[in-house]
């Protein structure tokens, strides 16, 4: 594998991308061990290069290094999932709120567009690392349009924590997109400046990624209960942003 390190600013560089390819292709599974020896074998570096990119991975919480013990691939628990979305809730309705008060521009609502329009093209890719981040943009984009640089910034904090929980647990096999038409009527309370649906509709937007997570054996059944009204809903907002 020397040789294709050098396609790589760095052997850290290399390692790291091609660890963090793995966990997110679930090659390594929640819990594996993470041994630095038998890594810079496999991949024909030495020990320094994967202890940065082992470090790199546990900034983003995908990788948990206990010492004295070595490196694993981060296990979170139910009860931590449950804590974090309880968080990111409180966050993110907030957020709405307060986006409610200070509206959206034309320009912000057109490069929301954007991104939805982004985040349906990953969903049909499948391709869950450019659909994890076109989701991320749009959550930020809502958490900057509070105006409020404290609240953004815990916002991209907890995204980031909750993100690890999505690319160990969610099986990204659904047949309809669900969660971007739930950020359509998001984001259309917001342009309505209702605050009430606006809020309401976060907090069930994330209930209902918690729950598909939270309980990966009923995570199909959590998807079908909101089925029939993000459905109702999809044409409705559709068409409403195309009068807009």
């Amino acid at each position: 594998m020397i040789h294709r390190a050098r396609f790589y600013n760095t052997s850290s560089d290399f390692v790291y991308i091609e660890l963090r390819a793995r966990i997110i292709g679930k090659k390594l599974v929640p819990g594996e061990r993470l041994p630095e020896v038998k890594i810079a074998s496999d991949m024909g570096v030495s020990r320094t290069p994967v202890r940065e990119a082992l470090r790199r991975l546990a900034a983003e919480g995908l990788v948990k290094i206990v010492p004295n013990s070595g490196a694993r691939v981060a296990a979170p628990t139910a009860k931590e999932m449950q804590n974090a979305y309880a968080v990111r809730e409180y966050l993110e309705t907030f957020s709405v709120r307060l986006a409610c008060v200070n509206g959206l521009d034309g320009k912000t609502l057109e490069r929301i567009e954007e991104v939805l329009s982004s985040e349906e093209e990953a969903f049909k890719a499948r391709d869950l690392d450019a659909y994890l981040e076109v989701n991320n943009t749009f959550h930020r984009m809502l958490a900057e349009a509070s105006k409020n640089v404290i609240l953004r910034e815990y916002v991209e904090n907890i995204i980031l924590r909750t993100n690890v929980y999505i690319l160990f647990y969610d099986s990204f096999d659904e047949d309809i997109n669900y969660s971007t038409e739930e950020h359509r009527g998001i984001l259309r309370a917001i342009s309505d400046k209702d605050a009430d649906s606006a809020e309401r509709l976060m907090r069930e937007h994330l209930r209902h990624s918690h729950r598909a997570l939270a309980v990966p054996e009923k995570k199909h059944a959590a998807v079908a209960s909101v089925k029939d009204k993000t459905c109702a809903h999809a044409q409705e907002n559709r068409q409403d942003f195309k009068r807009s």
